[in-house]
């Protein structure tokens, strides 16, 4: 948490303009709003730019990822196992979400 303030800074990614954009609402109306500092990314590329895992990208404080589990180019799954692989010393949790309704790829 940064600063001992109280706020968790949490980075969200989502291809869907739509569903981020509800989690951001979710977490700004909770019972815990002003908790969350929400950094919102449309691809895991993105996210791992901002985590600093890619040349370009600066590594950036985060203390949660909320991720989508079907993304084009990178799944919430690789970008959590690439997170991981990281910093085992200093592990960042990880939520891996999924507007997914058909049971066969729920249950992967």
């Amino acid at each position: 948490m940064e600063g001992g303030r109280g706020v968790t800074r949490v980075l969200l990614v989502d291809d869907s303009p739509v569903d981020r954009r509800v989690v951001q609402l979710l977490l700004s109306s909770s019972a815990c709003a002003g908790s969350f500092h929400v950094i919102a990314v449309d691809s895991a590329k993105k996210a791992m730019e901002f985590l600093g895992l890619k040349e370009e990208g600066k590594e950036q404080a985060i203390d949660m990822v909320l991720t989508d589990y079907c993304m084009p180019e990178m799944t919430g799954y690789e970008l959590l196992k690439a997170i991981k692989a990281l910093s085992p010393l200093k592990p960042i949790p990880v939520i891996v979400m999924s507007s997914e309704n058909e049971p066969q790829r729920i249950s992967r």
